[in-house]
């Protein structure tokens, strides 16, 4: 869960975007079937608060997060890795793996597609050992 001081920035039914006072994005997945549209405005209100900030860290919390849908994969792929990277510096991302083991799977096969859109991004279990992994990175 956000601490306090997070500050909501963007909220639809595939989930909450906080604004982390050590300096990045905090997506908060909900459980439950997203709507394509919805997920599209959820990451693409994610990229806009990573710019507004000069962030380039974000945290997501997919614990309940249903799989992905292949439409929803192939526009992850397609446009939000790519368009988010157009005149940026890499994002780092600490995702915590969801519980549903076809979710896991396909947060994995995105991450694959993330590591060739020179994202970096690391996969957790543990929400502690996320946190510190963002601490560190500069």
């Amino acid at each position: 869960m956000p601490t306090s001081a997070s500050r909501l920035y963007f909220n639809n039914p595939v989930g909450r975007i906080m604004e982390h006072p050590d300096g990045y994005a905090h997506l908060i997945y909900e459980p439950g079937p997203r709507r394509l549209d919805y997920l599209q405005a959820f990451l693409t209100h994610t990229g806009q608060l990573l710019r507004l900030r000069g962030w380039h860290k974000l945290f997501g919390d997919q614990r309940l997060m249903t799989p992905y849908t292949p439409e929803e994969s192939q526009w992850i792929v397609d446009y939000w890795l790519t368009a988010e990277q157009r005149g940026s510096a890499t994002i780092y991302g600490a995702v915590l793996l969801p519980h549903d083991v076809f979710a896991r799977l396909s947060v994995s096969q995105v991450m694959t597609e993330a590591q060739a859109a020179a994202l970096t991004y690391r996969l957790f279990d543990s929400e502690a050992a996320a946190q510190e992994w963002l601490r560190q990175v500069p």
